[in-house]
Order: structure tokens, then C-alpha cells, then sequence
């Protein structure tokens, strides 16, 4: 039936233009480039489109786009970390540099210490309310909105991922002052970088761009974690935990392939930068290797963990009743809808000045940045150790701000506790961009502590048995007691596993070790050559000051022994053998991943430990597989 409006030559004229347009899309397909006179440069053009195809079919040759995409999300993830982390550094040392330099005006002092942070807060508000309101918060609970099958495009833009980059680095700025970190947001940002090339993949493949889309994002929530923690397995964890109903098994290949490439990445990027002098742990620790903790540590362990599933109960009721009291209030419900930027002000000029040093802050380790404050946490000597013996001088770092004026560190530790709880729930109300794992990881590494420097002043007073309090280790309730308290708010078990890759691979360094001094004797080098059947042997300046000078070969101690036998020999080692230079060395604080990849791609059989100059132990083929079966078991 012939529609009643239409005029009488339609027909006729819908044939004609039908036609010219079939000739037009056919000498259109005959030359895509050449045949548009509106194009420039199109005879190069032309060249680069079939250089294009070329390159895309021997990529394509040796695995699939897609893995090339996985690759450039860990790539490009691990330099926007990279890239952050050196900005909020800079804007945190330049707070810091124009504090110290008002020492001696209290007045100027306190200026600084509140407006510095409370300026960001409101740039940070501001900048996202005017630009993009959807960049606010983490932004995990959008991802898994999204991944259940809702299209939410807004959250995926560019506009949003330019904001909450911005946004988040104003934010972290404010330093511990605000007590926020940037991992929920930074897996929204991978997400956000992750769906761009799944979209470029999906165009050069001419695949299904939902299934390529939907495990991108997958990815990308690993990504997230890798690159701000430089841990790849915990990282898949989380994505596994947070995406439960979303991941499949063939999801777990190219999660570890892009966590690791961004890993990978960070830790070259911070070697680069001249930060560290070669690739080692995050975070910093200095375990004792000979007897971790005693059989019955692990009852305290366990009323740890009970302690910190009652803390994290009353911080998420706290929490709770925060946000339901700032959507029903009037004044507060109106100052969040029209008057963001006064009201991140106003709070973060609030928590500033309760964490000034002059003030509660000498109590809270306040001008420590988070990292700082976890490094310091981390530490296993007793802090208490010294308030027992007087003469007993630490170094300045890391007790220095945590006995302030000469204040014990129980109270210190305590008054921490009792204010970064309020401090932290009132922080969450902020319209900023923010991540919430890290403070919590911070808060049960500060409860952990508390709870280990008690049990060491307890063995330290109170106990006659043949513990001794020296051996209890403080770092390591601080490090259960952060991933305790960060998988019970979350009700995840990657915390767990983020602790055990944040810790060092120089706490497995328990072989006794077998070496020469530079002045050792016959009846010393024979006794190292019936001790150990190595090819190869540490050589020291002294036993006392262990500092590494290289090795001898165990075939010219051989032939120093035949020698001795037949002449009394008079010199020392040194002057009779070649000691020769060790082209590699490895920090304690070296990851098992890392030094594995050093034998890799060394082929050494042997890597020598060294901490400031002196040896500290040495890792063979043997003991790293030892050391990946102790993980395994452990995991």
C-alpha cells in the first residue's frame, strides 16, 4: 500500500538516487583514498594506510590484537602512577619546604599547614563538580555496574578520565592531613583506558565490541591494582573478588599478562627517575630471618585479627550513619549540591588543623606523608625498646615523629588511632576523587603496631622465660594487622596477598652463609672449602664489617691450597688470589619476582645480597626454588 502523502515521482526519483548511489559506493570501495578530492596529502596518506596493513598483519602473525592491547593497558596504567605519584611528591615536598621555612612564626606556620591542603580540597571539588560531577568518589561500584550489562557512558569519557586524574592529584596532595589514597579511583581510570582500546582493537579486528569491551574492563580492574602497588598477583585477586559474577577462567591469562607488563613498567620508570637504584619492594621491610615469630605468637595473631574485625565493624557503622546523616541534614544536603568546593574547604581546613604539629598532630605523626607512615610502621624493632635502655640510641627515622618531645609511643599510637577514625569517616564525605583502601590499610598497620609494641613491652617486663623480647618483631603484627583490617571492611582476601607481595624477599634469607676475609689464611680457606661445595666464594673486608669486595673461584683456592702444602705460605688472600668484581648485586628488599628475573636473565648461578655495602647473604638456583614453594604453600 502506497503511503497517502507521498508525492507521485517519488518512486522514480528513490530508483534514480538509489542508482547514483550504488555507483558512487562502487568507485568509492575502488579507491577509499584517491577518489575523495576533499582529502590532503592522499597519495601519502595512501602510502601509510598500506604500510598500516602491513605492520597490522605481522602483528597480527605472531598473537592477536588484543594482546597488544592488553600489553599497552599495563604500559600506559603504570606511567599514569608513575606520572601521578612524582606530581603529588613535588606538590607535597613544596608544602613541606614552605612549612619548615616559617619555623619560628606558629602563626604563618599554622596559615600554611591549613590553607595549603584546603585550597587542594576545594581546586580538587571544584575542578570535578564544573567539569565532569560523575569523576567524584572511587568509581568501583560504577565498574561493576557497568560489567553487569548498563551502559554507562559518562563514567567511560574522556572529559571524566581527564577530571578525576587532575582531581585525584589535588587530592593526594593534601598529604595524610586529608587521609585518602587513590586506588579505587586509579582502577576507574584503568577502566576508563582500558574501554578506549578495546574500542581501537575491536575497530582494527572487526570483532564483537561488548565481548572485547566487557573483559577489558576485567583487565583493566587488575591493571588498576598492579600499577599502584606494583603487585600483579593481588591485583588479579581483586579482580577476581570485585568481578566475581563477571570473570570467567579465561579471564586469569590476560589479567596476569597486563598486570605484569604494568608492573614491570612502574618499577622501571621509579629505576629511571633515579628514585631507587634498581628494582625493589614498595614498601621497605627488615624482618628478622632466623625466627620470624615464636609457635605461640599465633594465638596473639588470631586475637589480632579478632580485634581488627571489631574495629572494622564499628568504622563501617560509623561510616554509614556519616553518609545517611550528610543526606538528610538540610544545610549539609544544600552546601553538597551548590557549594562543593566551600564545603571540601571547610573539612579539610578542619582536619588540618587538628593534625597540626603544634598541636594534636605531635601526637599523630602528622608530617609524615601515607607512604611514610606505612614505612614506618613496618619497621620490626621495638620502639619501646627505647624508653627500657637509655643509652640506646635509634635512628632518627622512623621514631623521630612518633615520640615527639619525648612522648611514648603508646600514646602516640593511641592518639593516632582514636582520631584518624572520626578523621577518616568525616574524609569520606568529601565530593573529591578518592580512594578509601589505603587509609584503612594504613589505620590496621597503626593497630597492628600497637598491639605488637604491647606484647614486646609485656615479654620485655613481665616474662622470665627464655623468650626474649628483642626477638618479638613489631612490623610484623603491623603488616597482619593492615591486611586484618582492609579485608574485613572490604570482605576481600587480595589484602592478604597485597601484604605478602609488599614484603621482601630478604626475609627468606636464612642460609648460613659461608665467606673469606680479605686477610684469610691457609686453615681459613681450607675450612670454607670442606664447609661449602659452591664454585664460587663471597670475599669480605673483614668479619666485622662485612663490607663485599667480590669472590674467588674455588678452583685458584684449590690450587692455593696445593701450594701451601709443599711452601709455607705467608701471605693473605688478597695478595695470592684474584678476587673478581660481582657484575650484579641484589637489595634485601628485592621481590621474588625480581630477583628471579635477575637469574633469568643474568644466568648466573649465584647473586650476592648486599645491604649499604655489606654482604648480607646470597641466593643460588636451589634457593629460589626453594623460596617459590615456600610461596606456593603459603598462598
Amino acid at each position: 500500500m502506497k503511503i497517502l502523502d507521498e508525492a507521485p515521482g517519488s518512486e522514480t526519483d528513490r530508483a534514480s538516487d538509489q542508482e547514483r548511489g550504488d555507483r558512487y559506493e562502487t568507485s568509492h570501495y575502488q579507491s577509499p583514498l584517491l577518489s575523495d578530492p576533499w582529502k590532503p596529502c592522499r597519495q601519502t596518506r595512501a602510502v601509510v594506510k598500506e604500510w598500516s596493513m602491513q605492520l597490522r598483519c605481522c602483528l597480527g602473525a605472531v598473537c592477536g590484537m588484543q594482546w597488544y592491547s592488553y600489553a599497552a593497558l599495563g604500559i600506559i596504567m603504570a606511567f599514569l602512577s608513575f606520572l601521578m605519584d612524582l606530581s603529588v611528591a613535588k606538590l607535597l615536598r613544596a608544602h613541606q619546604w614552605l612549612y619548615l621555612k616559617l619555623e619560628g612564626n606558629s602563626l604563618l606556620q599554622f596559615v600554611c599547614w591549613t590553607l595549603y591542603p584546603a585550597c587542594l580540597c576545594a581546586v580538587a571539588s571544584s575542578f570535578s563538580h564544573n567539569i565532569c560531577p560523575f569523576s567524584t568518589g572511587s568509581g568501583i561500584p560504577e565498574v561493576r555496574t557497568m560489567l553487569a550489562g548498563i551502559e554507562m557512558p559518562h563514567y567511560l569519557s574522556l572529559t571524566n578520565m581527564f577530571t578525576k586524574f587532575v582531581g585525584l592529584i589535588c587530592t593526594l596532595s593534601a598529604g595524610s592531613t586529608v587521609f585518602l589514597g587513590k586506588v579505587g579511583p586509579f582502577v576507574h581510570l584503568s577502566t576508563m583506558v582500558g574501554a578506549y582500546l578495546s574500542k581501537l582493537c575491536a575497530r582494527v579486528q572487526d570483532r564483537n565490541k561488548d565481548k572485547e569491551a566487557g573483559e577489558m574492563l576485567v583487565v583493566a580492574a587488575a591493571v588498576g591494582v598492579a600499577s599502584c602497588f606494583r603487585a600483579p598477583v593481588s591485583g588479579v585477586l581483586f579482580s577476581v573478588e570485585v568481578m566475581c559474577s563477571h570473570f570467567a577462567l579465561s579471564h586469569y591469562v590476560p589479567c596476569f599478562f597486563s598486570a605484569a607488563c604494568g608492573t614491570l613498567t612502574f618499577g622501571l620508570f621509579t629505576v629511571w627517575s633515579g628514585d631507587r637504584e634498581t628494582l625493589q619492594a614498595l614498601f621497605k621491610t627488615n624482618f628478622p630471618t632466623a625466627l620470624p615469630f615464636y609457635p605461640l605468637e599465633i594465638v596473639l595473631f588470631g586475637f589480632l585479627g579478632l580485634l581488627c574485625g571489631a574495629v572494622s565493624r564499628c568504622y563501617l557503622f560509623c561510616h554509614q550513619w556519616m553518609l545517611q546523616f550528610t543526606k538528610t541534614n538540610s544545610v549539609l544536603v544544600k552546601m553538597l549540591t551548590t557549594e562543593k568546593a566551600l564545603y571540601s574547604g571547610m573539612v579539610a581546613f578542619l582536619l588540618a588543623s587538628v593534625t597540626f604539629p603544634h598541636f594534636a598532630g605531635q601526637h599523630m605523626a602528622s608530617q609524615y606523608t601515607m607512604k611514610q607512615l606505612l614505612t614506618s610502621l613496618l619497621d620490626s624493632r621495638p620502639w619501646s625498646s627505647h624508653f627500657h635502655n637509655a643509652s640506646e640510641q635509634l635512628e632518627p627515622e622512623p621514631l623521630s615523629e612518633w615520640s615527639t618531645s619525648g612522648n611514648s609511643v603508646f600514646l602516640s599510637l593511641a592518639v593516632f588511632l582514636l582520631m584518624k577514625m572520626w578523621m577518616l569517616v568525616l574524609a569520606c564525605t568529601l565530593p573529591v576523587p578518592a580512594g578509601y583502601f589505603m587509609p584503612v590499610f594504613v589505620y590496621g598497620a597503626a593497630l597492628g603496631r600497637l598491639h605488637g609494641e604491647g606484647v614486646a613491652y609485656l615479654f620485655s617486663t613481665a616474662v622470665t622465660s627464655d623468650w626474649h623480647w628483642a626477638s618479638i618483631n613489631p612490623g610484623g603484627y603491623a603488616l597482619a594487622g593492615a591486611a586484618a583490617l582492609s579485608g574485613a571492611v572490604t570482605h576481600t582476601l587480595s589484602p592478604a596477598l597485597l601484604a605478602m607481595e609488599l614484603t621482601a624477599v630478604g626475609q627468606h634469607l636464612g642460609v648460613k652463609l659461608v665467606q673469606l676475609q680479605k686477610a684469610a689464611g691457609p686453615a681459613e680457606i681450607q675450612h670454607a672449602v670442606n664447609t661449602s661445595s659452591e664454585t664460587q666464594f663471597p670475599v669480605v673486608d673483614s668479619h666485622v664489617s662485612q663490607i663485599f669486595l667480590g669472590f674467588v673461584l674455588r678452583s685458584e683456592l684449590l690450587i692455593l691450597l696445593r701450594h701451601s702444602k709443599t711452601e709455607p705460605l705467608e701471605k693473605h688472600l688478597d695478595e695470592v688470589c684474584c678476587i673478581h668484581p660481582a657484575s650484579v648485586l641484589v637489595s634485601p628488599h628485592s621481590t621474588v619476582q625480581e630477583v628471579h628475573s635477575l637469574l633469568s636473565v643474568v644466568g648466573a648461578q649465584t647473586l650476592y645480597v648486599t645491604d649499604r655495602g655489606r654482604l648480607v647473604g646470597t641466593l643460588t638456583w636451589s634457593e629460589m626454588k626453594r623460596i617459590l614453594e615456600d610461596l606456593a604453600k603459603e598462598i
